[in-house]
């Protein structure tokens, strides 16, 4: 009888301090790893989520692949198998086409232009797109800066000092003919093998923002960076459309609002930190450089190549016109 009396005590004090029947812990896939903007935004997610939700919601991530691919968490994401994933927007591409317009080289052009664009009408609608595209919904967006370019033979400065390099892309056909509108063929590689195949010379070089090479260590295995700045690096938070519909209506709103609060922790985090990672790579000893001429012979040997072959896949030529319209810019001539 005894025993039978501190079990139920047991039993009774476990079920007053447990978490409510339908509070959730989703967990988060991460390419990045720690200090990167992807592990910003999920951090804000995280806090936000606990605060909206009073505690009864969190998240947990995985940073640095654990979780596997960007793309195959993707995939997990849309079967229901993982609830989140926070992945560069060319891993989303194959599975959402239109989305692929914020990869078009030189279209995004600041830190504000990227703003603009996710958080207004273009960005609602390539989430509407990539629900029923891929079936997964983006609820916060990752600002991680334009993608530099780093080796580790040779200063780049002009589309000529590429020759003889071997260059690591995403497995991405626009930031891949990007390249070979340039002269050479890149060679497409997972995120996850990237570090590796530096450090034994698979590859001589890669391109990602000052604050991925300085949270993935490149500085370790890459010794030059060129100041390009073909892709602005936009990186999506995004949930499961089963996941998102299995929670209630004030839960999804929890979890869209938290979402928001996590997109401007990324802005913040870009703002303050980005000057002050770039100091910390040339301390490290990488040398930064200029393109020459403002980038002028990047632009336009990307822009002429690549932009024409890929209106189909992104919605037609009047989406990319809407996209310039949205940031100030001229539209393109049919």
């Amino acid at each position: 009888m005894k025993l039978f009396s501190k079990l139920a005590i047991a039993a009774f004090t476990a079920t007053l301090f447990a978490a409510p029947a339908s509070a959730k812990n989703f967990k988060i896939a991460v390419g990045d790893s720690g200090g990167s903007s992807q592990e910003a935004t999920g951090l804000g997610f995280v806090s936000a989520l606990e605060e909206l939700s009073g505690g009864k919601h969190t998240a947990t991530l995985f940073l640095n692949g654990q979780l596997g691919s960007e793309q195959d968490t993707v995939n997990e994401a849309a079967i229901g198998t993982l609830d989140m994933s926070l992945l560069a927007i060319n891993n989303i591409t194959p599975f959402s086409p239109t989305v692929g317009v914020f990869s078009l080289p030189y279209v995004i052009l600041s830190l504000e232009d990227a703003e603009k664009l996710t958080q207004g009408p273009i960005g609602a609608e390539l989430t509407e797109n990539t629900i029923e595209d891929a079936g997964v919904r983006i609820i916060a967006w990752t600002y991680t800066g334009f993608r530099r370019l780093t080796n580790s033979k040779k200063p780049v400065k002009s589309v000529a000092d590429l020759e003889g390099l071997v260059i690591r892309v995403p497995k991405n056909e626009i930031m891949i003919d990007t390249y070979k509108s340039w002269g050479i063929s890149p060679t497409p590689m997972a995120w996850s093998e990237t570090f590796a195949g530096l450090q034994t010379k698979v590859v001589d070089g890669q391109d990602n923002p000052y604050t991925t090479i300085n949270a993935m260590k490149f500085y370790e295995v890459q010794k030059y960076v060129t100041n390009i700045r073909y892709i602005f690096s936009i990186e999506p938070l995004v949930i499961s459309e089963q996941v998102f519909q299995e929670l209630s209506a004030e839960d999804q709103d929890i979890v869209l609002k938290a979402g928001e609060a996590a997109t401007q922790a990324s802005a913040t985090f870009l703002r303050e930190k980005e000057a002050e990672i770039k100091d910390i790579l040339i301390e490290k000893g990488m040398q930064i450089d200029d393109p020459e001429n403002d980038e002028a012979e990047f632009i336009e040997l990307a822009t002429k190549a690549v932009w024409p072959k890929f209106y189909e896949s992104i919605g037609g030529i009047e989406k990319l016109n809407a996209v310039l319209a949205e940031i100030g810019r001229e539209p393109v001539a049919e």
